[in-house]
């Protein structure tokens, strides 16, 4: 379904990306997990070009990305939908008018984009707001808004580039919940990139850890968090193991 090759990437003297590799299968949801500044965003926006990569190959349902035409690539890009950090919502224009955003631009009436965003801001738990101006809104709420543009023409694949890193920690897991609906819901090939480890054990089919630029270990969430091969990944499990540690002590009263 997705396959990514020996992708490489310069920021001037920076190696942001350096043999990046993956696969990812129709249906699967894939967490990438890595230290801050190790290429994982880099990558996942090299996807739909949005970044365009020094080197390597990026195909989906067996078509080189940086082969398609202009009009292939938006046709692409509107059969994927992309959450980033921040919502990047359009403050001029209410809920309802940011999620008809994509239907309208493939030119859907303006009946069936309507349509097809209440049905989006249902899923997302904001269809209330519809008419509200995204200005009045809290964090969560624009990212639920942001989430609800990016579902809208029901994807074939989605692209989470750390949703939550913005967000207040009250606020992280009303929408790490959504989030693991919605992987499950959808049906559609996810890849999210995240340091929750939490949510990567309860709704990825595979982690992939990124270091320094390329994949260092992936597999099952249950192996590569439990019992890592690589030094990244047993910091990872140090990291866990500490913290439910640490809940078992509170809960014990220590």
């Amino acid at each position: 379904m997705l396959r990514v090759r020996d992708l490489r990437k310069a920021y001037g003297s920076r190696q942001a990306l350096a043999g990046f590799s993956l696969d990812v299968e129709q249906g699967e949801t894939v967490v990438i997990m890595g230290p801050s500044g190790c290429g994982k965003s880099t990558a996942l926006k090299s996807i739909i070009r949005l970044v365009q990569p020094d080197s390597g190959v990026v195909t989906w349902r067996g078509r080189d990305v940086s082969d398609m035409s202009a009009d292939e690539l938006r046709a692409f890009r509107r059969r994927t939908g992309f959450v980033f950090q921040r919502s990047n919502l359009i403050g001029r224009l209410s809920v309802l008018h940011n999620v008809m955003l994509p239907g309208a631009m493939a030119g859907e009436s303006m009946e069936r984009a309507r349509c097809a965003a209440y049905e989006a801001l249902e899923a997302v738990g904001m269809a209330e707001s519809a008419g509200a101006f995204v200005t009045g809104l809290s964090g969560g709420e624009m990212q639920r808004v942001a989430i609800a543009r990016a579902i809208v023409n029901r994807p074939d694949l989605v692209l989470w580039d750390e949703p939550t890193s913005a967000l207040d920690p009250m606020l992280v897991i009303d929408i790490l919940t959504l989030m693991e609906s919605l992987s499950r819901s959808l049906g559609a090939t996810m890849v999210v990139v995240t340091h929750e480890a939490g949510f990567a054990m309860r709704a990825a089919d595979r982690v992939a850890l990124v270091d320094c630029g390329r994949v260092v270990e992936e597999g099952p969430p249950a192996r590569v968090l439990s019992c890592p091969s690589s030094i990244l990944g047993r910091r990872y499990a140090a990291c866990l193991a500490y913290s439910a540690g640490a809940q078992k002590e509170k809960a014990s009263g220590l």
